[in-house]
């Protein structure tokens, strides 16, 4: 018994470290690409994306008219917020709250995947505001 339990313990401080790589490194992508597309940078913020983003869109170009079109409150974005990190599927999921041109906050749920070039952005979902009380 206290064999298994020094094992847990063993794998448990092991695992934590890990994990809060893979946070600072996803948060660190998204924060790039989030920035890359305040200045307009549209080849710089295609490099934080997955290959199977890269392989849908075909160009940075094509890209960068998706989110211009599709996702404005990532083309001009503020105040980038952190929330959860959670695995589902087998896969990471960041929620992360911004800010659009106007001030309106929005949440965000992009799912990461590790490549050989470290973590990148492989699909962000919009997902509806929360319920404000009155």
């Amino acid at each position: 018994m206290a064999i298994r339990f020094a094992l847990l313990a063993l794998f448990l401080a092991l695992a934590a470290p890990a994990q809060a790589q893979d946070r600072a490194a996803i948060e660190e992508t998204i924060t790039a690409q989030l920035d890359a597309f305040n200045a307009r940078d549209v080849p710089s913020a295609w490099e934080y994306a997955s290959p199977m983003i890269q392989s849908m869109f075909g160009n940075s170009q094509n890209f960068g008219m998706m989110v211009q079109q599709g996702y404005p409150m990532v083309w001009t974005n503020s105040d980038a917020r952190f929330l959860e990190l959670r695995e589902v599927g087998g896969r990471l999921w960041q929620k992360v709250m911004i800010r659009d041109s106007q001030g309106v906050a929005h949440i965000l749920d992009y799912q990461m995947v590790e490549t050989e070039n470290g973590w990148q952005i492989n699909g962000v979902q919009v997902l509806p505001a929360p319920e404000m009380g009155v």
